[in-house]
């Protein structure tokens, strides 16, 4: 018996072959399965993979303004900012916010954000209510301390011992023998002195006499610095910036709340990292 002799046709397969019915949804199954097995490769439309290269932006441009390693907490901080943008430019495209902005990613954001900010009711806050907001935010309205202040940069990695002499010199014990810049900085907050220094800098620049040049460690090495003048910083009180107190709360709460919205449409995608899930 030959093994490749035809085998016949029952009368009714040959009959359904010939509907064109038949074809269609064969065809159309074909399709779907087809679309199914591309989608899996390249993840569905409720799908948002962060990208490698998003998380190398972020850690290289944190080290490039900071100067130091992010800590867990800021990458996940620029993450979250950067899903949070996803989210809505996903949501700007499914509402048809592109519509005359072809590839303006950041104008659909923008229309996006304006989407869900007209949605955000506002809670209402009495007068305790918005003076305990004010005492828990006092920093904002409190008049800080300002230091203006010189400080002389040696060219090169320059021994402790050399910068000190060197102090001395400025100081007209002597004749400068190294290469300096000379950076000023006028009227500046303590807080900025001490993000830049360390709260001990801070600490003992603000108790020097003006005039004279010292040699104080920070938190990146000795420095060589001049006190020029220190203006002290004084409290402010509820009743001088109420309106300000209020107007920022409104900005404050409206920003959280539109946060958490976001957060609410960003359940209904599955999020992945470069790597994997």
């Amino acid at each position: 018996m030959n093994p490749f002799s035809r085998i016949p046709t029952p009368p009714w397969l040959a009959t359904l072959l010939r509907e064109p019915l038949f074809h269609f949804v064969v065809i159309g199954a074909l399709i779907f399965g087809a679309d199914a097995a591309l989608t899996a490769l390249r993840g569905g439309e409720r799908d948002i993979v962060v990208p490698a290269a998003v998380r190398k932006e972020a850690h290289d441009t944190f080290v490039a303004t900071a100067k130091r390693e992010p800590t867990e907490a800021e990458m996940r901080q620029f993450l979250a900012r950067w899903l949070d943008n996803e989210v809505l430019y996903r949501e700007g495209l499914a509402l048809g916010l592109d519509k005359g902005d072809p590839a303006m990613r950041e104008r659909v954001i923008f229309k996006a954000l304006n989407v869900v900010q007209a949605g955000v009711v506002l809670p209402t806050i009495d007068e305790k209510g918005l003076a305990a907001w004010f005492e828990a935010n006092r920093k904002r309205y409190d008049v800080p301390t300002r230091l203006s202040f010189d400080e002389a940069v040696l060219a090169g990695d320059t021994p402790p011992e050399n910068l000190r002499r060197f102090v001395d010199a400025l100081n007209g014990q002597g004749k400068p023998e190294a290469d300096a810049s000379l950076r000023s900085f006028k009227h500046r907050p303590r807080d900025t002195v001490v993000d830049a220094y360390g709260e001990a800098f801070a600490a003992k620049l603000e108790q020097l006499a003006p005039g004279a040049w010292t040699a104080l460690e920070s938190s990146t090495g000795l420095r060589a610095v001049r006190l020029q003048e220190r203006k002290q910083g004084r409290e402010a009180t509820y009743g001088e910036v109420r309106d300000n107190v209020y107007q920022d709360w409104k900005e404050d709460m409206s920003g959280k709340l539109t946060s958490q919205a976001v957060r609410e449409l960003s359940r209904k995608y599955r999020i992945q990292n470069g790597g994997g899930a």
